[in-house]
């Protein structure tokens, strides 16, 4: 039978403690959260400022079912392109800092669309090693030539630059090089030093395309994320850059928008697959995006509480025999290791009604196996004191490491 292989495949995965399994969340998003059936204490989303259940975001939703339904119809080059998309991407746009924006379907799409846009045949992708997936696909799809260096290794990435200009020199119209990494890295929650990354863009005439999929809203003063935390908005490289944030996460919606020069965001808006050739998404969406902006920019307490929380979880959290690489974001990490102890601290934790979710490989590199703390501005101090006081005492009750 032709399903045989991936019986097989599936029993490779179990036995490797990497095989998958869906719970169904009942009710809205929050800090406190019912799964399967049972409540828990939860420390597993992205919702970093508590945005998915905003009752603001909610009623800018319902406001606009009844103006302008519930789908768009048709792709944002046909009829689809309504106008809270419209003033969305205007928004988004003011908001970041940056000259024009496009808005897309969701933040894989919109890495896609980006890279498959502006690199091709001929071109030049360096990346760092730990950026995520889509940043991976997108390089691939794009058929450009794509160089990784080790995670934060920007004299890596200077050497490999150098070589490049040293043995095939942009002789040829239109060759580019694009330097791609995520801000704030999603498994570890550190940040790139975008500051190295973009004079190494100047240094030899690059593009730096930025993934804020997890500092946007969060990072910087304001809220602006990642190139506003470094100070880079009014660089006078700005031009170079090509920032993308998702809108799902601290912007507690979905979708994401790509921000730049206004000829770059006009060639991908011209040249996108995944932009062209899609269903724009339900005008609700985009209102209800307007409404969170809005909130972000307002609401400077709920960064300030959840810095809070961060300083006290990484400050205060001791553990003997895992790793807690340091984090300044709401992303987390306890390394445990192997798969297999990953799990047991996971489902420890859960019989204390805490939630929080084990990563294994292939999402983190063999032998890092974690678990995700994930932080938010509604979680209390209480809350993190629970989780920490839970983690302690299961590794304690742990044999100790071989």
């Amino acid at each position: 039978m032709p399903t045989a292989d991936f019986s097989t495949l599936l029993s490779e995965l179990a036995q490797a403690d990497q095989l998958r399994t869906r719970r169904v969340v009942s009710g809205a998003q929050g800090p406190f959260l019912t799964v399967d059936g049972r409540d828990y204490l939860a420390f597993a989303s992205n919702d970093y400022l508590g945005l998915a259940n905003h009752p603001r975001v909610v009623a800018a939703a319902k406001r606009a079912i009844d103006q302008y339904g519930v789908g768009a119809a048709a792709s944002h080059m046909v009829s689809g392109h309504m106008t809270p998309h419209h003033e969305l991407e205007l928004a988004l746009a003011r908001f970041s800092g940056l000259p024009r924006a496009v808005f897309f379907g969701s933040g894989y799409a919109a890495n896609l669309g980006m890279l498959t846009s502006l690199a091709t045949r001929g071109d030049n992708i360096f990346a760092d090693k730990l950026n995520h997936a889509c940043l991976n696909d997108g390089a691939l799809l794009s058929r450009a030539n794509f160089k990784r260096y080790a995670h934060g290794d920007l004299g890596k990435l200077r050497a490999q630059l150098a070589a490049q200009a040293e043995n095939a020199p942009n002789r040829l119209r239109g060759t580019r090089n694009l330097i791609v990494s995520d801000a704030v890295f999603s498994m570890d929650g550190d940040i790139a030093d975008l500051p190295g990354l973009l004079k190494l863009a100047e240094e030899f005439n690059a593009l730096l395309l930025i993934d804020d999929a997890h500092g946007f809203g969060v990072l910087g003063k304001t809220g602006r994320g990642a190139l506003e935390h470094f100070g880079l908005l009014n660089h006078k490289s700005r031009d170079r850059i090509v920032y993308m944030a998702t809108l799902g996460k601290a912007a507690g919606v979905y979708g994401a928008f790509v921000a730049g020069h206004e000829d770059v965001i006009e060639w991908i808006l011209q040249s996108a697959r995944t932009y062209l050739f899609t269903t724009a998404t339900p005008p609700m969406i985009a209102a209800a995006l307007l409404e969170s902006l809005a909130i972000i920019d307002e609401d400077r307490e709920r960064r300030a509480h959840l810095r809070e929380m961060i300083a006290l979880f990484a400050d205060s959290l001791k553990l003997k025999y895992c790793r807690l690489p340091y984090s300044e974001t709401a992303i987390q990490p306890i390394i445990v290791g192997d798969n297999a102890r990953a799990l047991y601290f996971a489902d420890e934790l859960r019989k204390r009604g805490i939630w929080v979710p084990a990563i294994r490989p292939p999402t983190v590199p063999a032998g890092s196996a974690r678990l995700r703390v994930s932080l938010n501005a509604e979680h209390t101090q209480t809350d993190v004191m629970d989780l920490m006081v839970a983690l302690t005492d299961i590794e304690a009750g742990l044999p100790l490491p071989a």
